[in-house]
């Protein structure tokens, strides 16, 4: 845009924003209307329905044994890596493709360990 557009838009806007639209009171009558209190009392209600829901499900987690559940979990996982990570070492030399199993290890560490990391650190700087 050349300058002179620029003096033109800005010139029409400026003109725009002068104007004054009448609406016979419409828009003061809608701002007595709004309900300001019972948003107030529908968001403590959420939050303590949210706070309720969660206190219950924390409780059920630990009563049913959640924990011993996401440990096994966990177990397992590991296990499960390191049994494909010992097939890789033993393996990875006898394939027609190149692969450095170091690499692969380096790479599934990262992965494991430093994107959590990473994303834990930006997720507590956010909130």
């Amino acid at each position: 845009m050349t300058d002179n557009d620029n003096i033109i838009l800005e010139d029409f806007f400026k003109q725009a924003a002068q104007q004054q639209i009448e609406d016979n009171g419409f828009a003061e009558r809608v701002m007595q209307h709004l309900p300001d209190e019972t948003y107030a009392k529908a968001h403590r209600l959420s939050t303590l329905w949210t706070l309720f829901c969660v206190i219950v499900g924390a409780v059920l987690f630990f009563v049913f044994g959640g924990w011993q559940v996401v440990v096994g979990l966990y177990e397992g996982g590991l296990r499960m890596l390191l049994g494909w990570m010992e097939v890789l070492m033993a393996t990875a030399p006898t394939t027609e493709i190149p692969v450095n199993p170091w690499v692969v290890l380096l790479l599934v560490a990262f992965v494991l360990i430093y994107l959590p990391y990473q994303t834990g650190r930006k997720l507590s700087s956010v909130l």
